[in-house]
This record gives C-alpha cells, sequence and structure tokens, in this order.
C-alpha cells in the first residue's frame, strides 16, 4: 500500500493522465479470454493486487513482499493523502443516491476531504449528450481524482476510453468501495480477507449476481496457475519503468518535476 500511495501521488505531483486498475481473480481471468481488456490492465499507471490468491501467487514467484492493495483500503488512504496535499476527488458510480452517500460518508470521516462533484452514470455506455455534460461538469471543477465505481470490466473500460479525454488527471477503478464506504455493503473482517476467502462472503451475500462468476473464474484460476507454477504455461512479465528508488518515509513524498511510471 505505501508503494501504491507513493506512486500515485507522484503521478498526482506531475502533468500526466492515467488510470489505476484495483484487480483480483475475475479481472485476471477476464483478461485471459479478451485481448482488448488485457491491454487495458497491462496499459494502466498501476494494476494492484485486490485479494489474497493474486498476492500468494505473487510469493510463490518471489516477491515476497507482495500484498493486498484494495479497491476499499486503497480510497481511504487515498482520502487521507487528499487531505494533507489538497488534492481534489470526484465520484462517479454507484446506483442513484449511492455517491451522494458516499460523499457523506467520507466527508463525516475525513472533514477536510475536497470532494468537487458526483455523477450516477446510466447502466450502459454514455450517450453523447451526457458525455458532454460530464466533461462540462469535471472542467467546471477540475479533479485531480476521479472515483470510478462501476464494476469490472466496465470500469477499466470506462477508464481507458476517457482517460486523456476528461479533465481529471487520475482515474481509479474501485468497485465495491462505493457500496462498502457508503454503508450499503458491509466489508468482511480482516481475517476472512487474508484468508483469501472474501469472495466466498460476498457469494453468500450476492448468490444470484456472483455464484455463476465465481464458480467459473476460481477453478479456472486455479488450474492456469497450476501450469505456470510448474513451468507448463508461460506469460510475458511487464517490467515499470521506473528508475526513481522510492524513499523510505512514513508517508510517501512526491518526486516534483518527474514523470510518474
Amino acid at each position: 500500500m505505501t508503494d501504491a500511495i507513493y506512486y500515485t501521488d507522484r503521478l498526482l505531483q506531475s502533468d500526466m493522465q492515467a488510470y489505476v486498475c484495483v484487480t483480483g481473480v475475475h479481472g485476471v481471468m477476464e483478461a485471459q479470454t479478451d485481448e482488448r481488456f488485457r491491454s487495458i490492465l497491462n496499459a494502466s499507471f498501476l494494476t494492484t493486487p485486490d485479494g489474497m490468491p493474486t498476492v500468494w501467487v505473487g510469493h510463490w514467484q518471489g516477491h515476497d513482499k507482495m500484498a493486498r492493495v484494495s479497491g476499499p483500503e486503497y480510497m481511504l488512504e487515498m482520502c487521507q493523502l487528499s487531505v494533507e496535499r489538497g488534492y481534489t476527488n470526484y465520484l462517479y458510480g454507484g446506483k442513484p443516491g449511492v455517491a451522494e452517500e458516499l460523499r457523506d460518508s467520507l466527508l463525516a470521516r475525513f472533514p477536510d476531504l475536497k470532494i468537487v462533484g458526483t455523477y450516477t452514470p446510466p447502466f450502459g455506455p454514455l450517450d453523447k449528450d451526457q458525455e458532454l455534460y460530464l466533461e462540462r461538469q469535471l472542467a467546471r471543477v477540475q479533479p485531480d481524482i476521479l472515483w470510478c465505481g462501476i464494476s469490472t470490466p466496465k470500469q477499466e473500460r470506462f477508464m481507458s476510453q476517457y482517460c486523456g479525454k476528461l479533465p481529471v488527471k487520475l482515474m481509479v477503478g474501485v468497485g465495491a468501495a462505493f457500496d462498502v464506504h457508503s454503508g450499503h455493503s458491509k466489508d468482511a473482517p480482516d481475517w476472512v480477507k487474508n484468508a483469501g476467502m472474501h469472495w466466498f462472503l460476498r457469494m453468500l451475500r450476492e448468490p444470484h449476481r456472483l455464484t455463476g462468476r465465481y464458480l467459473k473464474n476460481n477453478p479456472r484460476f486455479l488450474w492456469l496457475m497450476c501450469l505456470q507454477l510448474i513451468g507448463l504455461r508461460r506469460y510475458l512479465i511487464m517490467t515499470p519503468a521506473r528508475t526513481t528508488a522510492r524513499p523510505q518515509t512514513d508517508r510517501p513524498v512526491p518526486v516534483l518535476g518527474q514523470r510518474a511510471g
């Protein structure tokens, strides 16, 4: 998490525009069958491990310092950083009324947080009028961060499509964080997350929506990881071009004048 916040801070201090994908097994498996979606994840500024199964895979492959960076936790850390740095935030997503409830919840937790707007998008793609409305609203408030909560893979497709087109420095797809922090969904206890069973708890809470996804993706994920770990299947390793070492501080310090990524 410290690394994720540090590099995000550097990005926001630069003149770049980018997006962050918070990705678990669902996103990884979507990328196996959808080349366009895979390219969206690979083109992100950061793609973070949303759940413990991806973290364990990282450990098995020698990345012993890898740790979970989930959407709800990353959002709270970035809200704290936004208070310290003065970054402005915009909430895009959720069912009708959820973005406003999320705004009120975050402001109760971070009274000095700057939330400059909210928007509840339609279920499908934006039409031309909706797109123009959103663009004008963002141009008026000029947010640093747009939090996108419309679930995977829709939120990643949205960020990829509009990154560089909308007047916002950073887009972050956080999915369930909208419902968790607005109080519409209860977050899992830490012991459930650390045991890698968050998916099971979510399936029990939303069986009609999630059972098919998990029963399809989880066995496929295990099978493909077994093939990879025993050497029968290989994947291209993408190495981020970061040349500046991160200072060992409790709170990340931006490297001004340098481009992140």
